[in-house]
């Protein structure tokens, strides 16, 4: 079990025994370095915050590894394809899809509610009423662009506010007005992100689809980083265009979130600039981060893990 957080190496704990798995766990990422820590083991788990390079995947393989589990839904910090070029399966976790739902709900109240600026002042004691009135999402239309488990989820929570909802997605899966992207883009008040990323999703809202967006709409992702063309966002929101954005991923996130940065140089240009603008809420990749979520990815990673054992088994005899 390499890049265990405390946390999640104290869940492991708790949890294997009840499998009747005894886990190595280990604080460090899986590298090159440490492969020899999987010895004895075909199975490995890996969490989401470092990417697991090809030479590493090529080592893990020359080591007999052949099952990686990653504690994550998205697996863009692996190389799949590359994975099964050396022998390797890999697989992801489900984990409850209310932990990023909720979290998308507070994400959009707060946008619209300039909770941001609002905060910022009574810091300071400075108490005025914001320049602007809010909104209220019962007045407005949400496109909700992706309708896996986690779309789907977010829907199910926008009901309760009775606002008009779009979504749109290349599989329609949920009970929801589907409708082309230009179209959700062009319609909608709040756009928010919870489609995977691949190659055809990277810079998914791009220049040209943010220019096709409401003037004054809002963004919210928390879904990945590369769905949106920061530069492009950056600039509609500086021209104010967008009304705002709310962001728990971004890209070039990586080696920034999840690391004390204080007192080190961001090597991101782009954020600094997106926070310091009064309309953009930016947090550091944590609508996961439940403890009901915690307890789903550790359980589902050591079922997964017996489960490809026993399937192995089964095709060697």
């Amino acid at each position: 079990m390499y890049g265990c957080e405390p946390d999640e190496a104290a869940a492991f704990r708790e949890v294997a025994p009840c499998f009747g798995v005894v886990p190595t766990i280990t604080e460090a990422a899986v590298s090159e370095a440490n492969v020899e820590l999987t010895s004895g083991n075909r199975c490995i788990s890996v969490g989401h915050k470092t990417p697991v390079t090809n030479s590493t995947l090529l080592a893990l393989s020359r080591a007999d590894v052949r099952y990686v589990s990653t504690r994550s839904i998205g697996y863009n910090h692996i190389d799949v394809n590359y994975a099964q070029s050396v022998g390797i399966c890999v697989g992801n976790v489900a984990y409850s899809p209310d932990s990023v739902a909720d979290y998308t709900l507070m994400l959009m109240l707060m946008a619209v509610r300039n909770a941001k600026s609002v905060i910022r002042r009574t810091e300071t004691h400075d108490y005025r009423l914001h320049e602007s009135r809010g909104k209220e999402l019962r007045d407005l239309t949400v496109g909700v662009v992706g309708t896996g488990r986690i779309g789907s989820a977010v829907l199910d929570r926008l009901r309760g506010f009775s606002c008009r909802t779009l979504a749109y997605d290349t599989h329609a899966a949920a009970a929801a007005r589907y409708v082309p992207l230009d179209g959700l883009l062009e319609q909608s008040d709040i756009v928010t992100l919870h489609t995977p990323l691949t190659a055809d999703t990277h810079h998914l809202l791009d220049r040209r689809r943010i220019g096709q967006m409401k003037r004054g709409a809002f963004i919210i992702n928390t879904g990945r980083g590369p769905l949106l063309d920061t530069e492009s966002l950056l600039s509609a929101l500086e021209s104010g265009r967008l009304g705002g954005a709310a962001l728990d991923v971004l890209e070039g996130e990586d080696g920034i979130f999840y690391a004390d940065c204080r007192n080190t140089p961001i090597g991101n240009t782009l954020l600094p600039r997106l926070q310091q603008l009064p309309n953009v809420i930016i947090s550091p990749h944590t609508a996961y981060y439940t403890d009901h979520a915690l307890s789903d990815a550790i359980e589902n990673t050591v079922i997964n893990c017996l489960t490809f054992e026993k399937e192995k088994t089964a095709w060697t005899s």
